[in-house]
């Protein structure tokens, strides 16, 4: 009886042992963060995102279609191809290598150009943090990943200068852009025509495991133009992300200002 007792006892105390141990190898569980921490510290890595970034060598492929015009099918397509090269002088340039097709329903503006190269993927800084609002969504899952989701607008227009509004995912684990879905704009005064911008879906990937980069966006929009003449244009675009490659030099890259 004795004996039996002793065994009963020391399997307890061996199984507490074990529970304990079990306890001890848990992972504390993740602090639930405020949308003001979340926003301080994934700003704080869009900042040195977009540093890394100007950093690195890719190649952009852009294709863009007009699927139709004021409801009728259309059939234009072009696409540009975009390499990164670094100047002697450390200068960083997003260079146009070739261009193929040509649309003829819409123009193709420089500032059309300037938005997939420099705006698009959006990114959000510490610099860019003052010039927006943004309001925390919830949490929701993307693939297998947990992120918290925010909307974005500019706290004010500013004639002439691009703009984006839109929602962004922020991963829960590493704190960067993950997805973001919106649409960049700009005011002209009421002398110059206003340029209209499809809303784009981008994804990110890691790259080098630390640094979420864009690596595919798409739009499949309509745009409503009223000069010079009024017509209802579709258009899709895609744009992809590629090779990415660290560039190593003694030179200091001066990035191309957003």
């Amino acid at each position: 009886m004795v004996r039996a007792r002793c065994v009963v006892a020391l399997l307890v105390l061996f199984f507490a042992g074990l529970s304990a141990a079990g306890r001890q190898d848990q992972k504390p569980a993740k602090k639930d963060l405020t949308p003001e921490e979340i926003i301080k510290a994934f700003t704080a890595n869009e900042t040195q995102l977009f540093d890394v970034w100007t950093q690195y060598y890719y190649r952009q492929v852009a294709s863009i279609k007009i699927i139709s015009v004021d409801g009728n099918p259309a059939n234009e397509a072009m696409t540009l191809k975009f390499e990164v090269v670094f100047l002697d002088n450390g200068t960083r340039e997003v260079k146009l290598i070739e261009r193929t097709g040509r649309l003829r329903s819409l123009l193709w503006t420089p500032e059309d150009q300037d938005v997939i190269t420099n705006y698009s993927p959006f990114t959000l800084t510490a610099k860019d943090l003052p010039s927006y609002s943004l309001t925390y969504e919830g949490k929701e899952k993307v693939d297998e990943l947990d992120t918290y989701v925010f909307s974005v607008s500019p706290k004010s227009v500013e004639i002439g200068k691009l703009h984006f509004k839109g929602k962004i995912w922020i991963d829960n684990g590493d704190l960067q852009i993950v997805r973001t879905v919106g649409r960049v704009f700009t005011q002209k005064d009421a002398s110059q025509l206003t340029p209209q911008f499809p809303e784009f879906e981008t994804i990110r990937q890691l790259v080098d495991k630390k640094y979420w980069f864009p690596i595919w966006s798409h739009a499949d929009s309509v745009l409503e133009y009223t000069k010079p003449v009024a017509q209802s244009v579709r258009v899709e675009e895609t744009i992809t992300y590629e090779g990415f490659k660290r560039f190593t030099s003694s030179v200091n890259v001066k990035p191309v200002k957003k």
